[in-house]
């Protein structure tokens, strides 16, 4: 009886004490806190449950759309989030010296070391950006091509084993593999084999859920707080150990090897690895990297097969311009293929690789060098701010009929109409925490895209499993678009298919 009497104290004052804490803090968001007079929905006013909850089920970027066209061009997304969508804030925010990463990305920290990806000081941030970035600047890719092309020659060879038995090719998980087996290469000169071989497959699905983990993590703090990722550690004990013993086994392949025995990203920054004094570790080398050019592919060769036109102009453009699919490399022929670059770019923008809102914020010692403006808009000390990429490249503002694919929109001559979607135009973000491997994921794109059309001609599979990535009538609002690539916001965007019946050309 004592036991119980003492529990119904405990409660009792702690809902005494409770509801008049939670009183206030909803009072303060609502009519006192700085930003209360920026519009957005109620919920996310005076909680971040709202985006958290969106982004649980991965579609905070078509929410964040959907409010962006209800209340305007600037909306307040969480009690101290402020969400834009103009290009004017594309520039202010990411191309600021004063402005960081925000805090959020501390909680995707998981070894105690910060990575490129969510180290906040930008003094570290440029140097492993300037030692990775060696490895994928415009020279090292051309020497890199050779065997960017020879894993590329494998994804050829496994489309054509699929369309003699007249077999759907999922491009997601073709270009996914593709990717990771020329990280591999770049990062450790190893050879994966996921194209041909299932075995290190599983590594995909646990960056897939590392990178859900870590959005929910973003989007409501809370969440790691209370420490759930302690399951999911628990839950995910046995493949986290494969993983690390994988990695093991490149890095210890590697060493085997001198250190500058190949041209990949471990000879550039060997004599670096776990310096204190730059941070880069091995995991890092090669974790991510394949995920803008698997969006890149999988949206262009939907839309191709949706817009027959396009397909048709964009496979005239290659079959004429190369004599065999083995002369397809760089050169001035590729980079003479401009409708395939505009193609490239409208899946880009129509799909961009990172969908949802980069979070920044003013770096803590530079609040009193005068007020941080972003789009005309004085932001107040301890505001996370951002661009909703998704919500820019489809804002009628800046791309007419912006749910449409249309390449052609890239080839205008009108110079103004041009500027004006050039500024609004940024899947890999900007300024010097943009994507280092905006080259690569081209040239990969390219390539991909030259000789698979080149060498077969494809349509969408038949029935339910044709309808995989399409958007459909009846489905949630965002999802109703019957010609959109569905994309699931997972702080990358996530996607199934297109599923493809490929048929080789008769030549």
């Amino acid at each position: 009886m004592l036991v119980s009497d003492f529990v119904f104290t405990l409660v009792k004052y702690a809902v005494l004490i409770l509801i008049p804490y939670f009183t206030l803090l909803l009072g303060y968001r609502l009519f006192l806190h700085p930003l209360r007079t920026y519009p957005g929905p109620l919920l996310a006013k005076i909680s971040d449950l709202y985006a958290g909850f969106y982004a649980l089920g991965m579609r905070l970027h078509l929410v964040t759309y959907f409010d962006l066209k209800k209340y305007g061009p600037v909306i307040r997304h969480g009690p101290n989030k402020l969400v834009f969508s103009s290009p004017k804030a594309l520039q202010d925010i990411y191309n600021n010296e004063r402005v960081t990463k925000s805090h959020v990305y501390e909680l995707t920290i998981t070894s105690g070391k910060p990575s490129i990806f969510n180290a906040l000081d930008k003094q570290k941030h440029r140097q492993k950006r300037k030692l990775i970035g060696q490895a994928i600047t415009d020279k090292a890719m051309r020497s890199f091509e050779p065997t960017m092309l020879e894993q590329i020659d494998i994804f050829i060879k496994q489309v054509l084993l699929a369309s003699e038995e007249s077999k759907p090719v999922n491009i997601t998980d073709f270009t996914k593999r593709l990717g990771a087996d020329i990280v591999g290469h770049l990062a450790f000169g190893y050879d994966l084999n996921m194209q041909t071989d299932s075995t290190n497959r599983f590594v995909l699905q646990g960056l897939a859920v590392g990178s859900y983990q870590n959005n929910s993590f973003m989007q409501f703090p809370m969440l790691k707080h209370l420490r759930l990722q302690n399951l999911l550690t628990i839950v995910g004990y046995k493949a986290r150990m494969k993983y690390k013993n994988l990695l093991q086994q490149m890095i210890t392949h590697r060493l085997s090897q001198e250190k500058h025995a190949r041209n990949d990203l471990y000879s550039f920054v060997v004599d670096h690895l776990d310096d204190p004094a730059v941070g880069v570790t091995t995991s890092e080398l090669w974790r991510g990297h394949h995920h803008t050019t698997t969006t890149a592919m999988s949206a262009l060769f939907f839309y191709l097969a949706q817009y027959r036109d396009v397909y048709e102009k964009l496979a005239t453009e290659i079959r004429q311009t190369f004599e065999s699919e083995a002369s397809i490399r760089t050169g001035p022929q590729l980079a003479g293929c401009r409708y395939l670059r505009v193609c490239i770019d409208e899946a880009l923008r129509m799909s961009p690789p990172v969908s949802g809102t980069l979070w920044r914020e003013l770096y803590s010692n530079e609040s009193g060098k005068g007020p941080f403006i972003v789009d005309g808009h004085v932001i107040p000390p301890g505001t996370q701010v951002g661009v909703s990429i998704y919500a820019l490249h489809h804002d009628e503002e800046y791309f007419d009929d912006p749910f449409t694919f249309r390449p052609d929109r890239w080839l205008t001559e009108d110079g103004a109409t041009l500027s004006c979607m050039s500024s609004a135009f940024s899947p890999f973000s900007i300024g010097g925490q943009g994507c280092a491997g905006k080259a690569m994921a081209y040239l990969e794109a390219s390539l991909v895209t030259a000789k698979t059309l080149w060498r077969f001609d494809f349509t969408l599979a038949p029935g339910k499993t044709g309808h995989v990535s399409i958007g459909a009538a009846r489905k949630e609002a965002g999802r109703d678009q019957p010609k959109e690539f569905q994309l699931y916001d997972n702080f990358r965007s996530s996607h199934d298919g297109p599923n493809l019946i490929f048929r080789e050309r008769s030549l």
